[in-house]
């Protein structure tokens, strides 16, 4: 009997631990332990290798926080703050791009005979309407057939087309488009330097069907796609060739599941041209003899038709809010032909090193070969990027400048940009107004955090040799900020 009792008492033990374990697994795993300080919390979410975390007072500009603070770290699409920061200062907050467009010839029997010539200036935002409307005008004129030749003026703009950063593999996609002075973008996030490619299914077996906005701009498509059952995976892939105007279109895509991507033009200035006057085409006129090239305008050439880009005040807000690169890169060059009368990286490079200098940034924690972010040889430290959100707060443009990054928690694409699905919990949202970043092995996070004291922050975390996506570990990071501060 006894050694039946023991092993009974062991028994009903062995449930009791099972049950206790059980239980603080539970309670643990859906309420994890609160670190006891903001210290404990960059240990428990962020680690001890390639990070560093930086707080400042935004009153005194004193740093509360950093844990390597003072590590050269890359900056990924944080760099775009002193981007934007430096363009507002430069150019302007009111500063609109320009795109010009000349006859020269005359028109005798609703012919045009002469060449079109489009002078730009980098403007973003010049698009397919644009080119219609420059349609409707030939047709109040009473042109029907253009016979002479359309040519692209971008000499606005020098040096190479690609920022230096830009990878091989990468040159295909949205993020890394060529800049060019006469360039257009398919729709209202003015990735300039891009056409979006619209992948359609037909017949399980078949070919999709291809369709272009704003048209097939010149590119060459080779359709290697082909449709598959609905409950199969969208394998679809769209690649320029590297350094030609070849789009390869390959993988599957299931019935009832249209796709569409980005890619980018191998001639911006040509391919606009080329989209310019295949509208036209769409629209009736005609064309005799017309080839497309580049030449500077005339003297004797006429102003037909402007388009003016929207303020900088505006154009702000989709460069910030949706991290665009091409905005970045173009804003570089045109800080360069502004203040030093090249429109070029290297000299836009140096009118942001210059006003990074005159607003008492430590420009020597500052390398750079870019205004996006996107090379991996780029370099800035987490306390010099919240010196940097200190400091812009005294700039007139500031306002412009707060409102333009992504807001936390926010749906609306317009005002969340890239944290419209991060801060969602209702105690978060709207608390985390920063500019986000990511580049291969780099997460980064740098802006305005508001505690649970009311008071708000300068923050910066960043984190680079990375193995894993980091985004939820700085989101927990930057909620124990509000927790502790």
């Amino acid at each position: 009997m006894e050694a039946n009792e023991k092993r009974m008492k062991v028994a009903v033990m062995v449930k009791r631990n099972i049950l206790l374990s059980t239980i603080l697994f539970i309670f643990f795993y859906i309420h994890p332990i609160q670190a006891k300080t903001f210290d404990d919390a960059v240990d428990q979410y962020l680690g001890a290798n390639g990070i560093s975390v930086s707080i400042r007072d935004l009153e005194t500009g004193d740093i509360l926080y950093d844990r390597n603070g003072d590590a050269p770290m890359k900056p990924a699409s944080t760099l775009k703050l002193l981007t934007a920061a430096s363009a507002l200062h430069s150019l302007g907050k009111d500063f609109r791009f320009k795109t010009a467009v000349f006859v020269d010839g005359k028109i005798v029997d609703h012919k045009l005979i002469g060449d079109l010539y489009f002078k730009g200036s980098g403007d973003p935002t010049f698009q397919k309407r644009n080119f219609s409307q420059i349609g409707d005008i030939l047709k109040l004129l009473g042109v029907h057939t253009i016979k002479g030749n359309i040519y692209g003026d971008d000499f606005y703009f020098e040096g190479e087309a690609l920022s230096p950063g830009v990878a091989k593999e990468d040159e295909s996609y949205y993020y890394a488009s060529r800049i060019s002075a006469l360039t257009m973008s398919p729709d209202r996030d003015y990735d300039a330097g891009t056409m979006i490619v619209h992948v359609i299914p037909t017949s399980v077996g078949m070919k999709p069907r291809i369709k272009f906005e704003p048209n097939d701009s010149g590119m060459v498509f080779v359709n290697e796609a082909k449709t598959v059952n609905a409950k199969e995976k969208n394998t679809i892939e769209i690649i320029r060739k590297y350094n030609s105007n070849e789009v390869v279109i390959s993988g599957n895509i299931p019935l009832g599941a249209p796709h569409k991507d980005w890619v980018t033009l191998h001639d911006p200035t040509i391919n606009t041209l080329i989209a310019f006057k295949k509208t036209l085409e769409e629209e009736g006129f005609a064309f005799e003899g017309t080839s497309i090239g580049r030449k500077a305008v005339p003297k004797s050439a006429k102003l037909l038709y402007t388009k003016q880009s929207m303020p900088l005040a505006d154009l702000v807000n989709p460069f910030l809010k949706l991290s665009n690169n091409s905005i970045a890169d173009i804003l570089v060059k045109t800080m360069g032909k502004k203040e030093l009368g090249k429109g070029d990286f290297e000299n836009g490079l140096k009118v942001i090193r210059e006003y990074g200098k005159d607003i008492g940034l430590n420009m020597e924690h500052w390398q750079f070969e870019d205004g996006s972010g996107i090379s991996h040889k780029n370099r800035t430290t987490a306390n010099e990027l919240t010196n940097l959100l200190v400091k812009v707060r005294k700039e007139p443009f500031f306002p412009i400048f707060f409102n333009s990054l992504p807001f936390g928690g926010e749906k609306d694409r317009e005002i969340g940009g890239s944290l419209r699905e991060r801060y969602l919990e209702d105690h978060l949202k709207n608390r985390v107004i920063a500019k986000t970043g990511h580049i291969s092995g780099v997460y980064t996070l740098a802006g305005y955090v508001t505690a649970s004291s009311g008071k708000m922050y300068a923050f910066a975390v960043m984190t680079q040799n990375q193995t894993k996506n980091k985004i939820k570990d700085i989101d927990k990071a930057v909620e124990a900020i509000v927790e502790h501060y």
